[in-house]
């Protein structure tokens, strides 16, 4: 028999699908492949010729884009735009003959993007009236909430239920890191809650020392790990503070040196997570600081489908978990439907608190009338098709070729 060989796509038509890829929407916006998707087609554009040199130009920016798919990888699990580039890497690695070891090419320089602003010096540490005096108006504020089975609201107002299980950062940027770590909340139960948070205020030479709150299911302190309430001797010490708003119950800390308030709330056996930050704030951070479930929401292999999810397990009724929900949350927008997701999961009707509260938390802390509601849209956005389409695509064309 002769040596079938696997069928390859040609370097255009690669080429082409990499730079539909780039324009797809992601299922994850914490995925950076479209960046390293950008950075292949950015150090490939100019070659011509199939010369030796131009063979090991075009090996060299393979192994970049090979190396860049690595790299982000932990935070592209389930990214259907991500498993189609490495498919097209080893493609064009075995059409090329190259080696996986080797140099590789750098992408065309970009110009530098501005940091956004942040409090530089002592008298800044009062972040609005900054911004205000600077700007001539308030700061766009964002709200960001985990409560429950855990339902995340994400800055951008994505309303999501993750499987997560164990610890998931929330934010990591230039001023603060919070950290959420899920349980299941019983041995007889598939649900999980926020069984532990971890606050940490980052080193602000003109305004705060490092402080670090953590709160566990059962101890919710009004203070810091080292025992105080504010943030230190420096100039803006006191733009960190701690209210024990409900002693055992909800905590506040606001910090208005970075324009933030954070509450942390007990309910039952829970823990939820609510916070108001000015945009920029949010903005502030490092390229390796992807991850972050408040900007980016759910990695996508975390995602559940609270209406394909909840048939199969439920402890109680719908109907009866939606009677139980209606006492306190007569919409039936995102925040009911969670409602009725957690109290039919746990079979639990206390678990409806955690919904109410993160409601009343987000009427606090969104500043735009009319964004308070999320409902259900009844056509999901999907990249199944699209990449779907583009696969058939190059398989037409080697088809074709054949």
């Amino acid at each position: 028999m002769g040596k079938r060989h696997r069928p390859k796509c040609s370097d255009s038509v690669l080429l082409k699908t990499v730079l539909l890829l780039i324009f797809c929407e992601q299922v994850n916006a914490q995925c950076k492949i479209v960046k390293c998707n950008s950075d292949y087609v950015s150090a490939t554009m100019n070659l011509r010729g199939s010369g030796r040199n131009a063979e090991i130009q075009k090996c060299n920016a393979l192994r970049a884009y090979s190396q860049c798919t690595r790299k982000t990888a932990r935070t592209c699990r389930g990214d259907l735009i991500y498993h189609s580039a490495v498919h097209i890497i080893e493609d064009l690695m075995i059409q090329h003959n190259c080696s996986k070891e080797g140099p590789t090419a750098s992408p065309r320089p970009q110009p530098p993007q501005p940091r956004p602003e942040g409090p530089r010096k002592q008298e800044a540490c009062d972040y609005e009236r900054t911004f205000r005096e600077k700007h001539g108006k308030i700061p766009k504020y964002l709200h960001c909430g985990v409560f429950g089975d855990p339902h995340l609201r994400t800055f951008s107002g994505d309303f999501q239920t993750c499987r997560v299980n164990g610890s998931w950062p929330l934010l990591d940027n230039e001023y603060l890191f919070v950290q959420a770590t899920s349980s299941p909340l019983s041995t007889m139960s598939n649900a999980t809650v926020i069984t532990k948070i971890t606050i940490i205020f980052k080193n602000m030479k003109q305004c705060i020392d490092q402080k670090v709150y953590q709160a566990e299911v059962n101890n919710l302190p009004a203070a810091f790990d080292d025992g105080s309430v504010n943030g230190g001797r420096r100039g803006g010490g006191s733009n960190l503070k701690i209210y024990d708003r409900e002693p055992g119950s909800l905590i506040e800390i606001e910090a208005p040196y970075i324009g933030t308030i954070i509450r942390v709330r007990q309910l039952a056996k829970q823990l939820s997570f609510s916070l108001r930050m000015p945009e920029d704030i949010s903005l502030a951070f490092q390229e390796e600081q992807d991850l972050q479930l408040c900007l980016g929401g759910c990695p996508a292999s975390q995602f559940i489908l609270r209406t394909k999810d909840l048939g199969r397990t439920s402890s109680i009724s719908t109907e009866k978990a939606k009677s139980l929900c209606r006492v306190k949350l007569p919409v039936e927008d995102a925040y009911f439907q969670s409602c009725v997701f957690d109290v039919a999961l746990s079979g639990d009707a206390n678990m409806t608190n955690a919904a109410y509260y993160a409601l009343e938390d987000a009427k606090d802390f969104l500043p735009e009338p009319g964004t308070l509601h999320i409902f259900a849209t009844a056509a999901a956005k999907s990249l199944h098709v699209p990449v779907a389409l583009l696969l058939l695509l190059c398989l037409a064309t080697t088809v074709g070729n054949l």
